[in-house]
């Protein structure tokens, strides 16, 4: 998120040619973000090794200690992504959150991959949140509102989603569809609170962080609809 509302170089400021450059390039580092998701995940699930790493992580209170390191590590990626010291510590931030998102994945995708009953669940999954994620994002640029106003919700919202996630994994409950369906609308909403700060807030040199912080909003949303999918089997 962009904390410089006020910056003369803001998004909105810009001139139109700025303007376009900004967004194209936002949108081509989510490309290459997924892209690179996707050949990662990909490798971990050929390895023999991927099925003993995921007991692991979701093993007792395994998944609380990996929420937690994700948690931190997200929170250096997003800072280094956000850095003005040089592009290549921005580059260097998106792609640990890059290889951090995937692996936190590595359980799920292995339970859809080899233990759902409809063996095209990931792609039926990811096919939906390309076609949410399109929608949002048409409406943010059709109508041109500036969502900033969201951020309180989103702030709170993610406090107490963690809560409960937390509660589930030390009292060992299932959240069940009703959540994944509101943390699936809680996620369109970051998508569109984000893409807002696209098109208002961010500063046009700040296109690394800008897309980090739609990719990782997509990837909440990929998760949850994975999930309720999954949850339909």
């Amino acid at each position: 998120m962009n904390s410089g509302y006020a910056n003369p170089y803001t998004v909105a400021s810009a001139a139109p040619t700025e303007r376009a450059a900004f967004i194209r390039k936002t949108y081509l580092h989510l490309a290459f973000a997924i892209l690179a998701f996707i050949g990662i995940e990909a490798f971990l699930l050929s390895q023999p090794w991927a099925h003993q790493l995921a007991g692991k992580m979701v093993g007792g209170m395994g998944w609380l200690i990996v929420l937690g390191a994700f948690m931190g590590v997200s929170f250096l990626a997003e800072r280094l992504a956000a850095s003005e010291a040089s592009r290549g510590k921005q580059y260097l931030g998106l792609g640990i959150f890059i290889v951090a998102e995937a692996i936190i994945f590595l359980p799920i995708l292995i339970l859809a991959k080899f233990y759902a009953n409809d063996p095209q669940v990931i792609l039926k999954a990811g096919i939906t949140t390309g076609f949410v994620f399109g929608g949002l994002t048409f409406a943010a640029f059709a109508t041109g509102k500036d969502f900033s106003f969201l951020r309180g919700f989103l702030m709170v919202g993610g406090f107490v989603a963690l809560g409960i996630i937390v509660c589930s994994i030390i009292f060992g409950f299932n959240l069940g569809t009703i959540f994944s369906g509101a943390m699936a609308l809680f996620a369109s909403v970051a998508i569109l609170y984000n893409t807002s700060n696209i098109i208002h807030h961010y500063r046009t040199d700040q296109y690394v962080s800008a897309s980090l912080s739609l990719f990782a909003s997509v990837a909440l949303l990929f998760w949850y609809i994975l999930q309720i999918f999954m949850s339909r089997d």
